[in-house]
């Protein structure tokens, strides 16, 4: 990716139960990477319920865009009503990045 771009970071902890959440976080992944500016997401969860996905964008405008998003608008309500028993985040301009692979 080309630098500088944005990371969001969404940090949560899901409540009890599916209640149609697996099948709404692949349909956002899906929309999400069709907005114009997006660049990739990362995504994991444990066992207790806890879960970080990162998702790269070109631009603040472009956040800002998917965070209007009306299907994304609806995710959101039903995540504050019956997925999330918590959530925070944080957007970040990455400016360097470096890693490893064998």
């Amino acid at each position: 990716m080309e630098k500088p771009y944005y990371a969001v970071i969404f940090t949560s902890e899901r409540t009890e139960g599916d209640h149609g959440y697996d099948a709404m976080a692949k349909q956002m992944v899906e929309l999400a990477s069709q907005q114009p500016g997006f660049l990739g997401v990362d995504s994991v969860r444990d066992e207790n319920g806890v879960g970080i996905t990162v998702s790269y964008w070109d631009s603040l405008e472009a956040i800002q865009q998917w965070k209007v998003h009306a299907a994304h608008q609806i995710a959101q309500e039903k995540g504050k009503q019956q997925w999330y028993e918590r959530y925070s985040v944080r957007v970040c301009k990455v400016e360097r990045e470096y890693g490893f692979e064998k």
